[in-house]
């Protein structure tokens, strides 16, 4: 490959196969001109983003201190691995964006306050313990203490680029997702043992559920007997759904199928059967 523009001494940007790349890595760009070879031995990562986001991204780095933006990249990199599933590729412009604004509040002291820690730690302990080791890489790499309000705010990000949503969706989730829970709590009047598989399993199904409402998607199936049976024989826990897929289709503006309300009963009966008495 050939460098395109010179961003900064880390970043410049390139074509492969006839689409606009961005290279980064350590001097990538240092003392070169447009035309030159690119040095394979300083490439760390080859970014393929379509042409708006290329541009914003160059715009993003080309003022801020590589070693933000190697640290995002590790993040990231971090994240797909661990949760073995698709990022959306604008995480690479919003978490270091964000990532870059909080290394430097962090160096003044300034704390941001993380109003769903809780929710965030509870609900989404996969994407969590991914910011904990980003806040603890970020230590390592500037010797900045991050908070762990921070992990929590970069687990949105990596939750955000897994339902490819908007950030202001995505942050009403852990909130949304409490809520449904308590409607479960208090519907059916059970003390739910957040500590059983069920617990576990029924969150994993809220989660995906939450993401194929923003995503527009409608699970459906067409065994009838089944969503019969399990209509008849959990008519509490199915009123119970029911309430849950009314709350969500006012939260994130979308209609359900009768067979998401099913499965969702289903999960709820396993809750009850293991609930604390």
């Amino acid at each position: 490959m050939v460098i395109e523009k010179v961003i900064n001494n880390n970043v410049v940007s390139s074509f492969d196969n006839g689409s606009e790349v961005i290279v980064t890595g350590k001097g990538v760009g240092f003392g070169k001109k447009h035309g030159e070879v690119i040095d394979k031995e300083k490439i760390e990562k080859i970014f393929h983003l379509p042409a708006e986001n290329a541009s914003q991204y160059e715009k993003l780095v080309s003022k801020m201190p590589y070693e933000h933006v190697r640290l995002a990249n590790q993040i990231i990199h971090n994240a797909k691995l661990q949760l073995n599933r698709h990022l959306n590729r604008n995480v690479y412009i919003t978490l270091t964006d964000h990532l870059n604004f909080a290394i430097e509040r962090g160096k003044k002291g300034i704390v941001f306050q993380n109003e769903l820690l809780w929710e965030i730690s509870k609900f989404y302990k996969a994407e969590f313990e991914i910011g904990k080791q980003a806040v603890k890489l970020v230590k390592e790499a500037t010797g900045v203490a991050l908070p762990e309000d921070e992990a929590g705010f970069i687990a949105l990000h990596i939750v955000n680029a897994e339902t490819d949503g908007d950030m202001r969706t995505t942050s009403d989730l852990p909130a949304i997702i409490k809520d449904v829970v308590n409607i479960v709590t208090y519907t059916l009047g059970i003390n739910i043992d957040d500590d059983s598989i069920s617990y576990e399993r029924f969150i994993t199904h809220l989660k995906f559920l939450t993401q194929r409402a923003i995503a527009g998607k409608v699970y459906s199936e067409d065994d009838e007997l089944f969503l019969e049976g399990i209509q008849n024989h959990y008519k509490k826990e199915y009123g119970c759904a029911g309430k849950i897929i009314e709350y969500l289709s006012k939260k994130l503006n979308f209609t359900a199928s009768e067979e998401e309300k099913v499965y969702l009963t289903v999960h709820i009966a396993r809750i009850v059967k293991e609930s604390k008495t």
